[in-house]
């Protein structure tokens, strides 16, 4: 039995193609369960392994889409039996291993995770590799002694995946959020999340000579890296703590180290493709427990298997806001 796979070929001038295609359940690649996808999403990643490939994408032809949401067809591992609703994010699925982006995926048990209570697949989309991450940030952030109180906390690339749901995230647990953003447009969107103040990316996004500014954020979830990040190292306030999960704004960082050494504070690296099984559950019950799914739903773009072109193509041009959630029964 057939059925519809966003299939990525590359032709023998290295040139890449991307179609919605039938493939059959035999070419799937090997795993311990097929999964009836009913939902994924758009990540930057994504973007690359539909488009040039980025260096991710090691074989072709190739199906993308690095997280989906659906239903257990069939396992051969006890600990997911048919009708089981669960979760893929990471473990280089759709980049090494064919993601989502088709009707049926099969993959390792071990990459799984429960869905759970409270969340649809639809939902859990919407949330994604990209809002999976922003709880991890905050969860950092958490455990690093962050509390509701401690003074306005910055979101850098707040109209981006991870920002929209870092804000939103934030400002439901009590959070004072401060929004970084080069798009003047999105002012409002960002407020609708729960962003009390709109900071312009120009404003923040020079590097400045003095290693140290006026203690001003409490805690920063950083989807940008590069000259932006080296500035707000030297703007957190004593012991105060960055989650960094992205290097929108590049991979390098113009900074000095005065920020750690007078100052104790504290760069916490944000990886969620390797994340341990653990954490991955303790991650998506935050989730399902404290992200206001109303605002969710706000920030959806829905779409199918043939947007995924052109999508792809925008969210590398950063022209993609908020949630994009892919139907694979459309």
């Amino acid at each position: 039995m057939s059925f519809n796979a966003l299939l990525v070929t590359k032709d023998e001038d290295g040139k890449t193609q991307a179609a919605v295609t039938r493939i059959s359940e035999d070419q799937l690649p090997e795993g311990d369960v097929t999964v009836a996808v009913d939902y994924s999403t758009l990540n930057y990643k994504d973007g690359l392994c539909i488009g040039p490939g980025g260096g991710l994408v090691r074989n072709y032809p190739h199906v993308p889409g690095i997280d989906f949401a659906g239903t257990v067809e069939a396992s051969d591992d006890p600990r997911y039996k048919p009708g089981d609703k669960v979760v893929l994010t990471g473990w280089r699925v759709g980049e090494v291993h064919w993601g989502g982006y088709a009707q049926k995926a099969r993959v390792k048990a071990d990459w799984l995770v429960p869905l759970p209570d409270g969340l649809s697949t639809r939902q859990a989309m919407a949330v994604g590799t990209a809002g999976f991450t922003a709880m991890l940030a905050v969860m950092a952030l958490e455990d690093h002694g962050l509390k509701p109180g401690d003074g306005p906390v910055l979101v850098t690339g707040a109209a981006g995946g991870v920002g929209s749901v870092a804000v939103a995230l934030l400002a439901a647990l009590g959070h004072e959020v401060a929004a970084v953003t080069g798009r003047p447009e999105t002012e409002a969107y960002l407020r609708d999340l729960g962003a009390t103040k709109i900071v312009p990316r120009e404003e923040i996004n020079e590097t400045v000579k003095r290693p140290l500014e006026a203690e001003t954020w409490a805690g920063c979830v950083d989807a940008v890296g590069g000259a932006m990040l080296a500035r707000v190292l030297g703007q957190m306030k004593y012991g105060a703590s960055v989650s960094a999960v992205g290097l929108a704004g590049g991979a390098g960082l113009p900074a000095t180290v005065i920020p750690f050494l007078l100052r104790g504070v504290n760069l916490l690296g944000i990886d969620s493709v390797m994340q341990p099984y653990d954490n991955r559950q303790r991650a998506w019950g935050r989730i399902a427990r404290d992200l206001p799914m109303e605002k969710l739903e706000a920030i959806i773009q829905p779409a199918t298997l043939a947007d995924l072109p052109r999508l792809g193509a925008d969210i590398l041009k950063g022209q993609v806001k908020g949630r994009v959630v892919v139907d694979l029964a459309s």
